[in-house]
């Protein structure tokens, strides 16, 4: 059987038109509920860099075991669990991820995550927790994939 063509998947994908999304760095991703951000080898290293600690450093005092695998550690505070590398003490008096840049494949994909395409009423869940989600300018479907299976891997 032949693969399927481009059509036939933007037929079985709601979200063919595209979706909109625009961070709008209200930091709410990276706080709430205990949860999880996993990371690989060569993500770590560059954020271990970046703060100035040894690797094995950076997993001591920024990460934990999880059942999902070795995640970003999480500090309890007023808003739930906020990420520990959430900046809420910065000049611009919002929620920053001190290491936006370096930041795991995880966040930088979201919320085009698997899960969060599943069906149209995944992603409305999304938007109740995200006001960036259905704002913005439209993604289109290719770029949607290109994250979508980034966070897949």
């Amino acid at each position: 059987m032949p693969p399927p063509t481009l059509w036939v998947m933007a037929q079985r994908e709601w979200y063919a038109d595209g979706l909109r999304f625009e961070c709008t760095q209200c930091g709410d991703c990276c706080t709430g509920r205990p949860g999880f951000v996993l990371f690989t080898d060569e993500e770590a290293a560059a954020i271990a860099e970046r703060i100035g600690v040894t690797p094995e450093e950076f997993h001591e005092k920024y990460t934990h075991d999880t059942a999902a695998g070795r995640s970003l550690a999480e500090v309890k505070s007023e808003f739930g669990y906020d990420c520990v590398f959430l900046d809420r003490d910065n000049d611009l008096g919002k929620p920053l991820c001190s290491i936006h840049d370096l930041r795991p494949t995880q966040c930088r994909t979201f919320p085009f995550w698997p899960e969060n395409l599943r069906t149209k009423a995944s992603w409305a869940r999304v938007a109740k927790e995200c006001e960036g989600v259905n704002r913005g300018n439209l993604v289109k479907i290719e770029d949607i994939r290109i994250q979508r299976d980034q966070h897949k891997a």
